[in-house]
């Protein structure tokens, strides 16, 4: 895994590329933000660790610029602004996470690695796959036009397998993302979510699009399965 670190302090950044090479990231720095953007748009990285205050080029033009280009690359702030208005700004802007100076390494490592957990994400607000439609605002499922009634945790789990069509993820990793990492009940309590979606989703229509892949999890794909 492949981090950018964009941050003007070089003490904490070196600091913080060190707790993250000790985790065995491979993280390139950049100590204001023309260099940190050029860096953003020359090279395809995993993660994106991103100051505000930073000298010729802001963190949230950055932000902006990195969002223009690539909607998917996960990117987390570090500031020590914490004003609501601030924080609201750089979410709309396409922020993904947020973390306020000073802060403890060991939630910083925490966030970066839910960040990678999650890989990729599509950030448009209606998720298309097939004939099935996910609003993300309205938090509503269709498919051919036809409403479908979902239970939050199922309704969670299908946008988690819309956002990367194609893609198979793991139970565990479906686990941490839908439920989290401390969940303890049920080992099957993923299948049994499954099966009940492809009672909503799938039955009661002639192409299938939920997808098993023996031993290694379950993914979403138009015509995935007849």
């Amino acid at each position: 895994m492949r981090i950018l670190l964009v941050e003007d302090e070089k003490k904490v950044c070196e600091l913080i590329a060190r707790a993250l090479k000790a985790e065995r990231y491979a993280v390139d720095v950049a100590f204001d933000g023309q260099s940190g953007w050029e860096m953003a748009e020359a090279y395809a990285y995993d993660l994106i660790i991103l100051d505000l205050m930073l000298p010729v080029l802001t963190g949230t033009e950055i932000l902006r610029r990195v969002r223009r280009k690539n909607q998917e690359v996960p990117i987390l702030i570090l500031t020590a602004r914490d004003a609501t208005k601030e924080k609201v700004q750089n979410f709309e802007a396409g922020a993904d996470d947020y973390l306020t100076k000073p802060f403890a390494f060991a939630e910083l490592l925490m966030r970066v690695k839910a960040l990678l957990r999650r890989g990729p994400m599509s950030r448009a607000t209606v998720l298309h796959v097939g004939d099935l439609e996910v609003d993300r605002l309205a938090q509503q499922v269709k498919r051919a036009g036809k409403r479908i009634e979902l239970t939050p945790k199922e309704y969670a789990l299908l946008e988690y397998l819309a956002t990367n069509p194609g893609r198979v993820f793991s139970r565990p990793m479906i686990i941490e993302h839908v439920w989290d990492r401390s969940f303890g009940g049920l080992n099957n309590i993923v299948d049994v979510y499954v099966r009940h979606l492809r009672s909503k989703v799938d039955d009661p229509f002639p192409t299938k699009l939920i997808r098993t892949v023996r031993g290694v999890g379950y993914g979403l794909s138009e015509a995935a399965e007849s």
